[in-house]
């Protein structure tokens, strides 16, 4: 009988082992395809913003490669503020880390701090191509809008 009730035991640590693995995975899938929907919105609205920021360019006369160069590294730097606004959705300002005494402390969230820095590249380049959101009057994409 010992035998009997050390392997029921066993299979019900195996089982609770498995159960919190699919749990694990299951976790993992449902962020990766958050993920693949945030990518799919961020290129739907790049594209938008890179045309006018095109327009808004034309518009003025400033034509060349280094105003394609500027509206490119905005652009990348729009990706990467959704991706850092993303990550402060998933994680929040702070997240619990456990150091490798085990003990657990809260942390600040780095890519809050990326933001800010994100953002003032963003309005800074828009500074220096003498261009501007669009206005909030319904007109236009918000480019600074955290949708």
């Amino acid at each position: 009988m010992p035998t009997k009730k050390k392997t029921s035991k066993a299979t019900d640590k195996k089982e609770k082992e498995l159960e919190k693995e699919i749990e694990i995975m299951e976790e993992k899938l449902k962020r990766i395809e958050e993920a693949q929907q945030i990518e799919e919105k961020i290129a739907e609205n790049k594209e938008a913003i890179r045309e006018d920021l095109k327009n808004q360019l034309m518009s003025q006369n400033k034509f060349g490669k280094q105003f394609d160069d500027m509206v490119e590294d905005y652009l990348y730097f729009f990706e990467l503020k959704e991706r850092l606004k993303h990550d402060i959705d998933i994680n929040g300002i702070r997240y619990k880390n456990t150091g490798g005494n085990g003990f657990s402390t809260y942390k600040p969230n780095e890519s809050v701090e990326r933001l800010q820095k994100t953002n003032g590249q963003m309005l800074k380049i828009l500074q220096d191509l003498d261009l501007k959101a669009p206005e909030e009057d319904g007109e236009g994409d918000d480019l600074l809008s955290r949708d």
